[in-house]
């Protein structure tokens, strides 16, 4: 969310009428899901999963369920609807992170869906110490009004973009303390694909992975799935660039530029 960069525009009208694609992108899923399953099992360290703006628990279903079954101890974020800033929700979702952290002993992966991502960069910066990794699908951490659901955040929690902290939006714009894994879509219809992409600094361990879908059908994206899946069954002290090599040339297109000329290091 760091506006550090020149804005962008919003998607356009286009773009924004074309999620309904979302749809066809999680029937492909279910049916590849056989497949996908034979990918990169896990070693069962937890993951916490937070939708995105609007959206419940519900949306990230999909997801979880495809994480239990590749051997994760999934859980959702028990928030309710992501309205935002309401309330004392940064709170009550570092009190979660902390929760599971020490209930299994291990550092907790967290994948965030869209403004939900922005959240899980915020946790990893704020608890470090319990966080494994972040993964975050089409999140605004950069440019925070290249988006066209702005209005609509502004209206329902109570804010403006403007009111929030600058420090805070700083933070979130900065790669968190831990691997960071940003996955994006040029064809995203809800925020400018710029702004769900890392400006790497030297010897970050973060990198950008650039699907073809929608916003909408991140969550259940096929290859947002398999990318997730290879991303988790890293060793923790062993973090490694996501390959495009083989077929994977074919499926996932070369990231665009980021700030410092490199798509991930």
């Amino acid at each position: 969310m760091a506006e550090v960069h020149k804005s962008v525009p919003a998607p356009s009208r286009l773009l924004l009428a074309l999620e309904g694609r979302a749809v066809g992108e999680l029937a492909t899923t279910w049916a590849v899901m056989p497949l996908l399953a034979k990918g990169p099992t896990g070693d069962g360290h937890p993951v916490l999963v937070l939708p995105g703006f609007l959206a419940t628990d519900f949306s990230t279903g999909p997801l979880r369920s495809f994480l239990e079954r590749i051997q994760y101890s999934t859980h959702p974020w028990r928030q309710g609807r992501n309205l935002g800033p309401v309330g004392n929700l940064e709170d009550r979702l570092f009190e979660r992170l902390d929760t599971l952290h020490k209930r299994y002993q291990k550092k907790v992966s967290l994948i965030g869906w869209s403004l939900g991502g922005v959240y899980a960069r915020l946790m990893a910066h704020w608890l470090p110490e319990a966080a494994r990794a972040v993964i975050t699908l089409g999140s605004p951490f950069n440019h925070t009004r290249s988006n066209n659901a702005r209005w609509l955040f502004e209206r329902l929690s109570g804010t403006t973009i403007d009111a929030i902290d600058p420090e805070k939006i700083e933070m979130v714009g900065r790669p968190p303390p831990v691997p960071s894994t940003a996955i994006y879509t040029r064809s995203d219809g809800v925020t400018a694909w710029q702004s769900c992409v890392d400006h790497i600094e030297g010897g970050r361990r973060t990198e950008n992975i650039e699907v073809p879908g929608s916003h909408c059908g991140l969550g259940c994206n096929p290859l947002v799935l398999h990318a997730i899946a290879d991303r988790l069954a890293q060793r923790a002290d062993d973090w490694r660039p996501f390959e495009r090599t083989g077929v994977r040339r074919l499926l996932y297109p070369e990231p665009r530029i980021s700030g410092n000329g490199r798509s991930a290091v």
